[in-house]
């Protein structure tokens, strides 16, 4: 379906990704964090939008890319210390995707068109960027919310559903009504759709 390039720049983009010291559970054995979370995204995508084109597809495996080695920590507390680590994230990320996707074999245009997709730029307008935060959303709603969820009140949890929720198409609304949500994330969505 997809270049000849593709496989080769996902394969580095793998080896990448496999190099997380983070490890999560997947089934009985443990695997690298965002080799599971990008693994976990590129597959959900493709569930979601079967025609993705392959400069989406590419954003998916692209997505979180080296995020391990930028902490939260290094950065001030609160929302705009966030929102700066986010932003440095979202750049550093794209420059080591852009390497191994010119290494790979990309041109320059590809390589630019990914770039704006993964640091979604003009979301709402980027009709490319839209499906990866759908799939994006969906990933964390199905796998990493009911996680998330510890220590945090009712309220608070509704808010980021909400949030989530409003990041999302008309068809990633679909999609997330029919996840099999754990019974404890379930109640929350449904108070933040109420």
């Amino acid at each position: 379906m997809y270049s000849p390039v593709f496989r080769k720049a996902v394969e580095a983009l793998k080896a990448a990704h496999q190099q997380d010291p983070n490890l999560e559970p997947d089934g009985s054995v443990q695997v690298p964090a965002e080799w599971l979370y990008t693994h976990r995204l590129a597959a959900c995508l493709l569930s979601i939008y079967p025609d993705a084109s392959e400069a989406l597809a590419m954003a998916a495996h692209c997505q979180h890319l080296y995020r391990w080695e930028i902490s939260r920590s290094e950065y001030p507390g609160g929302r705009i210390g966030y929102y700066q680590w986010r932003n440095y994230l979202g750049d550093y990320q794209a420059d080591k995707a852009a390497a191994i996707m010119k290494e790979a074999g990309y041109s320059d245009e590809f390589i630019s068109e990914v770039r704006d997709i993964l640091k979604k730029l003009n979301i709402h307008r980027l009709h490319e960027a839209q499906k990866l935060e759908d799939a994006v959303c969906l990933v964390f709603l199905e796998h990493y919310m009911n996680d998330f969820m510890a220590g945090k009140t009712d309220a608070q949890l509704i808010q980021i559903v909400q949030k989530t929720w409003g990041k999302m198409s008309e068809h990633g609304h679909s999609v997330a009504l029919k996840l099999n949500l754990p019974e404890p994330t379930k109640r929350i969505v449904g108070l933040a759709l109420a």
